[in-house]
């Protein structure tokens, strides 16, 4: 599959490239980033260098869509789809925290569910979302964009930290967008 760079009012979405490894690599600094997702904990600069290596695999081989976030030629994030062994895939993010709580997250995330979901892609019927509980960022992005939560997979979350339990959601292509109620977050 080729790299597709996405457009919105505000970001641009594009393959990670090689200058983004400084800041990839400082913003996974990030205590937050390191206990939500399965980055490495400490997340070094060789790490950097293996994922936008590995983002452009992914591309090639089919297997993930990983995207840089973007805000005034800034990198600011990444979001991605990756599948899971259900073949749905799973939407994942981190943004900034000097730009959490401005939309740059739900902005990003509508964008690849968009992607995602268009009639270039007939086939795929659900993208789901995972989310370590207690990232109640990510969950309000979530719910933001109409996933619907469906539930708890215990101790399902695992990085170098460790283990903790993981709240789903999913989304189907004919589901209304519009933001739900969640028993969470």
């Amino acid at each position: 599959m080729e790299p597709e760079t996405l457009r919105t009012s505000r970001l641009e979405l594009s393959t990670p490239r090689a200058g983004d490894v400084a800041a990839i690599h400082e913003e996974c600094q990030d205590a937050a980033i390191q206990r939500f997702t399965t980055v490495p904990s400490p997340y070094l600069l060789a790490d950097a260098e293996a994922f936008v290596e590995l983002a452009h695999r992914w591309w090639a081989e089919g297997s993930e869509a990983t995207w840089a976030i973007r805000l005034d030629e800034r990198l600011v994030g990444m979001v991605g789809l990756a599948k899971l062994p259900s073949g749905a895939p799973e939407i994942g993010y981190w943004v900034s925290s000097s730009v959490r709580g401005r939309g740059v997250a739900t902005e990003a995330a509508r964008a690849v569910i968009d992607w995602a979901f268009s009639p270039a892609r007939p086939a795929l019927a659900r993208v789901e979302w995972r989310a370590a509980v207690g990232n109640l960022g990510s969950a309000r992005v979530a719910r933001s964009l109409g996933f619907r939560y469906e539930g708890l997979l215990r101790q399902a979350h695992v990085n170098s930290l460790g283990r903790s339990d993981l709240w789903v959601a999913g989304l189907l292509r004919d589901d209304d967008r519009r933001p739900v109620s969640w028993p969470v977050g």
